[in-house]
Order: structure tokens, then sequence, then C-alpha cells
């Protein structure tokens, strides 16, 4: 098995704000959606189920950042504020976040990097967990839940095992349970994926990677896995642990120089290999909260041969079955795909995209997954969102979009959840549309806000075009969930090319910043009707 490049290169824009970490147990409302459930969540043979006993399917996306040099969310650099990043992906229909981490990012007196202080005035001196909890409350207030990933000890690099000399185990569970701790009354924080791709190192018989079922404590990623799950468990028993697999189950690369193909071994993706897991299954104390996490890829990561067969891509199935895919098909566990993502720029890649969606399955059924990533500055991937962290690739989009259960808590929301609401909530006259305002930050020289407009007509606006008007030295800064402009003192708010259309009794939110002093928008209209 060839090693899977690092993801996630760093961008510019560094601005530091340093911090001291506060290490508190925050709370929230349990989330309510279609998607995501009621209340915290536990499996039933191969399903995810809510405190109620429903079915939940976790549709989600990762957006990685924490795990690097800048320690915080990539993007924040953007003219995108970040709460306007979380409300396009509940949007298009991701109920689930999975958010990589490194240790370094946990250490008393790290500081988050590369933000955009201009947009994003309310992050500014906030520590990584600061943002973090920000994050997280915004995203629960959407409906969304969170998956917290470890993915790598240290910003430097992805590691074959789960510790380091510098980060040893130790360090390791310590800073899962303080995680545990700090979320344990927020269900909107509903696991811990242990350990981002353990992988083979060293070559057979002098394996010195991670193992499945080896035995060896060092280096078997099973008995790591129940060591740290139970752990976690024992500071949060409502947790979801999710387990990933390895890439060669001895833990070693065979030898390609010997000739000797007959002792090969059949490894897969960093991460990917769950072949035997079935034999050697994860034992957590807590019963019903295991979830096994492998990840896949297509060409535009690692050229494996199964590319190439004269059956592609007829082979898929055949492949993810035997690496992951039976443990659902037996009701063993749930799958939960935790990363897989392309570029699209190979033509088998956009195949291969649209065969796993559908072995996935749709529905409340299917198998849950996390898409990587949101990023677009991951390197051999690209993302959902386009180098302006605003526009969508809809490509990509159009593939994964029928197989999203979008969390309800998508729409508008009735306040913030960090920081203090600046601006009263503003209803306008009732007609073939309405509209509602609402302040959500404000600062010396300029102002954030939401403006929600509904569709009070019979038939639907599409494509929907949103405007108004603000006093004369109002200029815009920015804005989301649509394509926005300025001409005098009219702002234009065009319907995205993924969100067309505006259905009789459907709202849309339109997020801004703004230059001059705070002002409500005025005459505001939906294609061309006054509110």
């Amino acid at each position: 098995m060839q090693r899977k490049p690092v993801r996630g290169a760093l961008a510019a824009i560094v601005v530091a704000a340093a911090t001291v970490l506060v290490g508190v147990a925050l709370t929230s409302a349990p989330a309510r959606a279609a998607g995501t459930g009621t209340g915290y969540l536990r499996t039933s043979g191969n399903k995810i189920v809510d405190s109620t006993g429903a079915t939940v399917r976790l549709t989600g996306i990762n957006w990685f950042g924490m795990e690097t040099d800048n320690r915080t969310f990539h993007g924040l650099w953007s003219s995108n504020p970040w709460r306007g990043q979380v409300d396009t992906m509940a949007n298009l229909g991701y109920n689930t976040l999975r958010i990589p981490y490194s240790n370094d990012a946990l250490k008393a007196g790290a500081t988050a990097t590369g933000i955009n202080d201009f947009v994003n005035p309310d992050l500014v001196g906030n520590s990584p967990l600061q943002i973090l909890d920000k994050v997280i409350a915004y995203a629960g207030s959407k409906g969304m839940r969170v998956i917290l990933d470890r993915h790598r000890p240290t910003s430097a690099q992805q590691t074959a095992l789960w510790y380091t000399a510098a980060v040893p185990e130790s360090t390791w569970i310590s800073d899962w349970r303080m995680l545990a701790q700090r979320y344990a009354n927020n269900p909107t924080v509903i696991g811990a994926d242990l350990h981002n791709e353990p992988h083979a190192e060293g070559t057979n018989p002098a394996a010195t990677g991670a193992c499945w079922g080896c035995g060896d404590t060092n280096r078997d990623w099973r008995l790591a896995a129940e060591r740290a799950g139970n752990a976690i468990l024992g500071v949060q028993p409502n947790w979801l642990i999710f387990v990933e697999g390895v890439s060669c189950p001895s833990g070693g690369l065979s030898n390609v120089w010997d000739g000797d193909t007959s002792n090969d071994e059949d490894c897969g993706w960093w991460g990917g290999n769950l072949s035997k897991a079935g034999q050697f299954p994860v034992r957590l104390s807590v019963a019903n909260r295991l979830v096994y996490s492998p990840h896949d890829y297509a060409i535009s990561v690692y050229h494996q041969s199964w590319f190439d067969a004269p059956n592609y891509p007829a082979n898929l199935p055949a492949i993810w079955d035997k690496y992951w895919g039976y443990l659902f098909k037996q009701n063993t566990a749930p799958i939960m795909l935790g990363e897989f993502g392309t570029t699209l720029a190979d033509p088998k890649d956009r195949v291969w995209l649209t065969n796993l969606m559908s072995y996935l399955g749709s529905g409340t059924g299917g198998m849950s997954f996390t898409y990587w990533s949101w990023n677009p500055n991951s390197g051999d991937t690209g993302g959902i969102a386009n180098d302006d962290w605003t526009t969508i690739n809809q490509a990509k989009q159009s593939i994964i979009s029928p197989y999203l259960i979008a969390p309800t808590g998508g729409g508008p929301t009735t306040g913030p959840t960090t920081g203090p609401t600046t601006g009263p909530t503003t209803p306008a006259p009732q007609g073939d549309c309405d509209a509602t305002y609402r302040s959500t930050n404000s600062w010396q020289g300029g102002f954030q806000g939401e403006l929600t407009v509904t569709n009070r007509g019979s038939a639907p606006a599409n494509p929907w075009r949103v405007t108004w008007t603000w006093p004369s030295g109002v200029t815009l800064g920015s804005g989301w969930n649509a394509t926005v402009t300025q001409s005098g003192t009219t702002i234009t708010a065009a319907a995205p090319t993924w969100s067309p259309a505006l259905a009789p009794g459907a709202s849309v939110t339109v997020g801004f910043t703004a230059n001059g002093t705070a002002a409500a928008p005025g005459a505001v209209a939906l294609n061309g009707t006054t509110c």
C-alpha cells in the first residue's frame, strides 16, 4: 500500500490571536433535526438511532484546519464570515461536521492564526478551543451534529501510530477525556473519532506501524481503540466511539523486491482496512456505542490498482465489501465513511464517486458519511467550497446532494448562540413576502446581520432575488448564501446556482457584513414585490 499524501495546505493571511485556554463544560438544548435525531445517539445493529429509537443517518462534511499550524478552521481568512460558512453547509444539506484537530491545538497557551479580524471580529483573542466552542454552538443551533477527530498528535504530520515520543498514549487519552468533559452536557457533540488513518510502517517482518489483531499492545490499533474508547466512555458514556481501520492488518509493508508475491498482504487505504474487525472486534465497556469509520479515496489521491481493472467500476462493490462494507451488511455495526473525496480531474473519479454514493445507499437506511472536505485548499481533493470559500463546486455537490438528509435547523435561527445580539428582530408588514432582520454583530465602523425573507406567494420564486436599501454611506463588505452586490444605496442578493428556487412558504437567509453605521435593510423586496 502506498502512502496517501497529507491533506490541507496552509494558506496566507495569518493573523495571530493569543489567548489562554479556558476549560469549561458547555451546555445547549438537545439537537432535534430530521437527519440527526433527538438527544444523544447510540447504535442498534448496523443503525445509528436517537434517544427515541428513530434511525439517524449522518450525512456530513469535514472542515479542517485545527490540526494544522493555524490551530483553527481554515477559511477564517476569507471574506465569508465563519457563521456564513456553517450556514451554507447546513443549507446544502450537510447535517454533521467532522472537525479534525491536533493535540497542539489543545495545549495551554495555544493560539489560533489565519483569522480575518475584519470579517470575524468576534473571534479576535479567542483560543482554538474557544473558537471550537463557538462553531459547535452555532452548528447545534442549525440542527447539526459534531464529531471530533484526533487527526494528528502534532500539527507537523500524520502518524502511523496513535502516539509519538513527544505525544505519548497518556496525552492522547487525557486530551480525549478533557474534550469529553468539556462537551459532556452538549448533545451537539456526539462522539470521538479516536485517531486518523492508522497505517503500516516498516517492511515485513520488521513491521513498525499500526496492526489489527496482532496482539502487540504497542502496535495493535484495535486494542488501543479499546483503551481510549473506554476511557472516554468513563467520562461521557453517551458518546459514540468512531474507530477507523488500518492500511495493512500486519502493520507492515510487503517486500516488493523479493519477487515472492505469495505472502504479500492485501492492503487498502490508510484507515480504510477493517477486514479483520469481524474476527477481532473492538470491545467497549458501554454497549451500543461502536461505529466503524473507514476512509476511501479516488485516483486524485492515489492510483490504486483496482481503478485499472477491466471490469471497473463493477469491481468496486466487492472491494468495499471486503474492506468494510461487510460489517454493515452483516448487521455487525454501523459504518460512517469518515473521509472520501476527489478533484474529479480524472473521468474515472466521477464514476468512482457516483458508484460510492450509490453503494452507501439512500434515505435513513443508508450508511453514514462525512465528505472530505468543505475546504478548497485540500491539495489532492479540493473541496465543496470554491477558492472564495463562498461559492460551491456544483459538479461535486450535484453527485452528493441526492444522498444528503438536511438538518431541520438549516434555515434562520432565532438568535445567536455566542455573543450578544446587537439589534432587535424587526418584522416587516405581511404581503407576498415578509422579511425579518437580525443584527448579529457590530464593531466600530461596521456591522454584521442576517435578512430572512419568506415567500408568501402561491408560486415559487425561481430564480429568487432579494433587494433592499441602506442609508447613504453604508457599504457592503461581504455576503453569503447569495451573490450579494451593491449599486448606490441598493443591495441585490441573487439566488446561488445551488439553490435557485424559493418555494411558497420557504425562507432564505442572506448574511452580510457592512461598513458604516449599523442600519436595518429598508424597502426589502422579493423579485420586485415589496415585503
